[in-house]
């Protein structure tokens, strides 16, 4: 029947493994990118080994790709003062332009229909929602799962919150090849009004991506400027950038990107990933968050299914279950970035750490969660 459809507004990390995972159990699923793949987004490209035990029974495997097994961190202030540590679970290194292509495939072999078009508009009546594309093509789906990012026009088209207020942030990301980096090394640099992050993807290039503050960016005129300056005063990435050369033909960039509290269901939507709450960069897990929301939302929509829940009872679940999971480490992960974007802090914390690289790990653990499995 047409009304036990469902549709997935997005395909980036959350929105594919969503439509995998709902598919691998008989689904009929219907994902909507505005992209053709592959494609890069702009993400740090580092995904934490808690979500590999997950991928591989939804069938996800990574046997035909080179990618690079991390298993340190290394970290450093802005003056440059570097600690580093054994990551406890570690993770592995994928460009999402690989990993996106992946999950794409994967979900074509399970029967998904992916549609290449943009939403314009979501509406909800006589208990289905109505989903209409930029080229009017209109589909109704029993339930619809939001997986559009950190920012889109649907959330505005939505009257989301969080888009009605200004952010002081920008993401910056692009590759470089370089020689001498250690590919098994996730490293995090402080600067000024941001910090970067740095580790390899599969065809060996360094994926360099940064936040910063629109304050700290306008000091100077363009990104080549602000690398060469305000991030090259941390003397690790003045070292990078003067040994590498950018494989890009220009950085991709992500404007007024919120960490503000989002709604977990709007509208009847179910979010996931970024869609329902950004972890900071710096906490390293973004990525394996979406995964795991993605399993959090199909595993709710199938027990719906069991259970013969109403649609009101499987929002609340959602929304328990999202909190329960997610909460305590996104609050952790913005007292985090209050300490290190804070001069007077920030020197006190770097003091800390360098003495007791032991609490680094702490935070790690804190802001990371325990292998998944169906």
């Amino acid at each position: 029947m047409i009304n036990e459809k469902i549709g997935i507004l997005g395909g980036g990390l959350s929105g594919l493994t969503a439509a995998i995972h709902l598919a691998l159990k008989g689904k009929d699923v219907t994902l909507i990118e505005k992209e053709s793949y592959p494609h890069h987004k702009v993400c740090g490209e580092y995904v934490s080994n808690e979500v590999k035990p997950y991928l591989a029974q939804l069938g996800v495997t990574f046997k035909d790709v080179s990618i690079k097994n991390i298993n340190v961190l290394q970290w450093s202030t802005h003056k440059g003062k570097q600690v580093q540590v054994n990551l406890p679970l570690g993770g592995f290194g994928i460009s999402r332009y690989m990993l996106d292509f992946i999950l794409y495939k994967r979900a074509l072999d399970l029967g998904v229909t992916v549609i290449t078009d943009t939403v314009v508009s979501v509406n909800f009546e006589s208990d289905v929602l109505k989903v209409s594309t930029l080229t009017q093509h209109e589909m109704i789906f029993k339930y619809v799962i939001g997986a559009f990012g950190k920012r889109s026009t649907l959330d505005k088209i939505l009257q989301r919150k969080f888009i009605e207020k200004k952010s002081k942030w920008l993401a910056v990301k692009a590759h470089y090849k370089t020689t001498g980096f250690n590919e098994n090394c996730v490293q995090l640099h402080n600067f000024k009004g941001g910090y970067c992050g740095l580790s390899m993807v599969e065809d060996n290039a360094v994926n360099c991506c940064y936040l910063t503050t629109y304050k700290s960016f306008k000091t100077v005129k363009g990104i080549a400027k602000f690398n060469a300056s305000i991030i090259s005063e941390n003397p690790n990435m003045a070292q990078f950038f003067n040994t590498s050369k950018m494989s890009f033909e220009a950085p991709l960039t992500i404007a007024q990107v919120s960490f503000q509290k989002k709604s977990i269901v709007q509208e009847h939507i179910l979010m996931v990933g970024d869609s329902a709450g950004l972890i900071h960069p710096l906490c390293g897990n973004g990525m394996a968050m979406a995964i795991h929301s993605a399993k959090l939302v199909s595993e709710t929509l199938l027990k719906g299914d069991i259970t013969t829940w109403e649609r009101r009872d499987i929002e609340e679940h959602y929304i328990k279950t999202w909190k329960k999971t997610f909460s305590k480490r996104l609050a952790f992960g913005s007292v985090l970035q209050h300490i290190l974007l804070n001069n007077s802090l920030s020197k006190i914390a770097s003091i800390t750490i360098a003495r007791m690289p032991w609490l680094l790990q702490k935070i790690i653990k804190t802001t990371h969660g325990k292998p998944l499995s169906l």
